[in-house]
């Protein structure tokens, strides 16, 4: 199950998002969540997940 996270963005921020998106062929949501797990994921391998 998923959960609801309300987000708040500077306008500059979606519109780079929302590109980034269409680029990727992705929903804003699904680029949100996809760059969220990529972070998630690099920081597990540099090390950093007990900080």
């Amino acid at each position: 199950m998923k959960k609801q996270v309300p987000l708040r963005l500077s306008k500059e921020l979606y519109d780079e998002i929302a590109q980034w998106a269409e680029d990727e062929f992705r929903s804003m949501n699904g680029q949100i969540e996809y760059l969220l797990t990529e972070c998630v994921k690099w920081r597990k391998r540099s090390g950093k997940k007990d900080e």
